[in-house]
C-alpha cells in the first residue's frame, strides 16, 4: 500500500504537463513527503469542464459498512465498561480515516465515482513503499532526476464526515488513487500492489474523459524497467 509520496516540481510544470487552464492552489511549495489526510494538488475537471489544478485531502470515503463495524466495536467497548450508548450519535462521530489506495473498482462502493467528472490526475515525483527488510521507506521514481508524472485518481467534492474525533465533522474535497499489480521493480520490495501511473498526454486524456470501459484499461502496472529506486529509509524525498 502506497501511503507516502512526494511532489517537488512547481505548479507551472504541473499545469503544462496536465494542460490545466486554471490554478486554484495559490503558492504551491514543494512537498517532499505527502501523507494520508494531507492536502495535496490534483488535476480535475471543474464544474464548467475546464481542467484545473486544485487542492484536496488524501483519502476517499470508506465504505459505510466499515464505519458501521468500527462504531459497533467502539460501542461494545463502552458497554463493557458499563456506559450507556447512543449508537446513532456514536456512528455519526465515528472517524473515517479515508481510503488512500483504490484497488477493487468493481465494488459497488466505487461505482458512483468512476465517471469522468470524478476522475483526477495526482501529480507526483516519487512514491514510497515500506519494507522493513529493505530499509524502511523505499522511494521509486521514473528516473534519478525525479521527472513529473501522474497517478490515476478519483476525487469527491464536499465530502462531510469526521476524520479526527477531536476535530469533528468537516466538509472537504477528497481524493485517492488507483493501485494494481506491481511491476518487477516494485514487486521486489512490495509484492502486493503499486500505484497506477500515467505517463503521456494521451493516457491522461483517456483517464480524464473516456468512458469507464476504456479508462479502466489503464489500471495496470507500469512496464518493467521504467522505475528505479531513488532513496531508502527517509520519510521525505527532497533530492
Amino acid at each position: 500500500m502506497c501511503n507516502l509520496y512526494s511532489l517537488t516540481k512547481g505548479q507551472a510544470a504541473i499545469r503544462e504537463a496536465a494542460r490545466a487552464m486554471r490554478d486554484l492552489t495559490g503558492n504551491l511549495a514543494p512537498m517532499p513527503g505527502i501523507y494520508p489526510d494531507h492536502a495535496a494538488p490534483i488535476v480535475r475537471s471543474g464544474a464548467d469542464g475546464v481542467r484545473e489544478l486544485a487542492l484536496a485531502r488524501w483519502g476517499m470515503p470508506s465504505p459505510s459498512r466499515t464505519i458501521f463495524e468500527a462504531a459497533g466495536k467502539r460501542a461494545n467497548r463502552l458497554r463493557a465498561r458499563g456506559q450507556e450508548v447512543d449508537f446513532a450519535s456514536l456512528l455519526q462521530m465515528e472517524p473515517d480515516r479515508g481510503v488512500t489506495n483504490i484497488r477493487n473498482t468493481s465494488s459497488r462502493h466505487w461505482e458512483p465515482h468512476l465517471g469522468p467528472a470524478s476522475r483526477c490526475l495526482v501529480p507526483f515525483t516519487s512514491f514510497s513503499e515500506f519494507s522493513r527488510d529493505a530499509g524502511g521507506n523505499i522511494w521509486f521514481a521514473l528516473g534519478g532526476e525525479r521527472p513529473l508524472a501522474f497517478l490515476a485518481g478519483l476525487w469527491m467534492p464536499g465530502w462531510t464526515g469526521v476524520r479526527r474525533a477531536a476535530t469533528g465533522p468537516e466538509t472537504i474535497d477528497v481524493f485517492g488513487f488507483l493501485t494494481c499489480e506491481p511491476n518487477r521493480e516494485v514487486a521486489a520490495v512490495h509484492p502486493k500492489a503499486m500505484p497506477v501511473i500515467v505517463t503521456d498526454p494521451e493516457e491522461m486524456d483517456v483517464w480524464m474523459t473516456a468512458p469507464w470501459r476504456q479508462a479502466a484499461r489503464l489500471q495496470r502496472p507500469l512496464a518493467d524497467g521504467m522505475l528505479r529506486i531513488v532513496g531508502r529509509g527517509g520519510k521525505e524525498d527532497d533530492a
